[in-house]
């Protein structure tokens, strides 16, 4: 893999000093730090958030919106000093729109062991250097505690919805498991209550390339030289493929090569540059730890463990509940949510987008994803 010359070769964790951009920063846990999962205590831990409209006199209207895997607190805005690009949910966040901040106040925090403000791998520890290798195993559940913490902080006690997909799915059946009473309303997208087998390998095979990357330095690259962006670019590219679709693929590049050269004497198919020059410019705003430390939280994600199992632990949730498939979406098919579905019984609502996009439709498919917001929010 060849990276482009064209790019500049820049880290892709933001961090203190940068510019903030729309960001809002807490400290928490600099007392008593939090206990982990792995059995460590960590902290102290700063979360970075982003918030849209106001809390009414209740403090009844706050929505709680979780990203994805790579993902930020950036869910609305345009693109601009601290935020290479707009919003994630941009269009669907604002007056009127179908998260209308004029009812609503909208808080969108960035997971801890990110890379994009929170507390992760590339901050700086006690002694002034990133944690690097030395960061914490951390899991889906951890990053809820740090969230739970948050919005105490805030002040903020019940949510009115809480509002996740993929990654922030996870999340956001956790806060609903732990926090059943609190919760009114709960959307989840494109999730699942455990990672499945599939997932993990998937997980594990992008780690192993960021780790056989020659400038990864067991994770101490930041010690030594440039982050291992080869590595974390064929990680992007294996886990770009199971965003999409083959059917996506097929009507947007069949099999066409590359400039229109012969493919077998010289040059590649048009697939094989875009899925390398797409990887690449994501890869080159991301962390490579901070890669690896939430793609293992994703594959620790299990809402049953020490609950007694899966079903169990879905038979908490007393929120109105909708749930939300893609039907192209390989990563986390159908079969994942309607479990869910299954183990959370009345109260409910199941919707399905028929989309060519694959997982990635709960972030493009925004004329059916503003319909279920609205619906949703009532």
């Amino acid at each position: 893999m060849t990276l482009s010359p064209s790019l500049p070769q820049r880290r892709g964790a933001w961090r203190a000093g940068d510019h903030p951009g729309l960001r809002q920063f807490a400290t928490l846990f600099s007392r008593e730090p939090l206990q982990l999962e792995s059995g460590e205590r960590f902290g102290p831990i700063t979360l970075a958030f982003e918030t849209w409209g106001s809390l009414n006199a209740e403090r009844s209207n706050a929505i709680l919106l979780l990203h994805g895997f790579s993902g930020d607190s950036h869910a609305a805005g345009r693109e601009g000093p601290g935020h290479p690009t707009p919003g994630w949910w941009d269009g669907l966040i604002g007056p009127g729109l179908a998260i209308d901040t004029d009812r609503f106040f909208v808080l969108c925090p960035n997971a801890f062991g990110s890379c994009h403000g929170s507390t992760g791998p590339a901050s700086l520890a006690a002694d002034g250097r990133a944690h690097g290798s030395r960061f914490p195993a951390i899991t889906i559940r951890d990053m809820v505690a740090a969230e739970m913490a948050l919005a105490e902080t805030l002040g903020l006690e019940r949510w009115y919805a809480v509002i996740g997909g993929s990654m922030g799915g996870m999340r956001a059946l956790e806060w609903a498991v732990s926090l059943p009473d609190r919760i009114e309303r709960l959307l989840l997208m494109a999730t699942g209550a455990y990672a499945t087998a599939e997932q993990i390998a998937l997980h594990a095979t992008q780690i192993r390339a960021i780790e056989l990357d020659p400038n990864y330095h067991d994770g101490d690259y930041e010690l030594i030289g440039p982050q291992p962006l080869q590595g974390l670019t064929l990680a992007r590219s294996i886990a770009q493929i199971t965003y999409g679709s083959e059917r996506d693929l097929a009507q947007t590049f069949h099999r066409r090569p590359e400039g229109g050269n012969n493919p077998i004497r010289q040059g590649r198919y048009a697939v094989e540059a875009h899925l390398e020059q797409h990887s690449e410019v994501v890869a080159r705003r991301l962390d490579a730890n901070s890669y690896i430390a939430l793609t293992r939280a994703m594959s620790h994600h299990d809402i049953g463990r020490g609950r007694g199992g899966v079903q169990a632990a879905l038979a908490r949730i007393q929120a109105r509940t909708r749930i939300l498939s893609i039907s192209s979406d390989r990563l986390f098919p159908p079969r994942l949510q309607q479990e869910i579905a299954q183990g959370i019984g009345g109260g409910l609502t199941y919707s399905s987008i028929d989309s060519a996009h694959g997982h990635d439709g709960f972030l493009c498919e925004h004329r059916h994803l503003a319909e279920i917001l609205r619906q949703t929010l009532g």
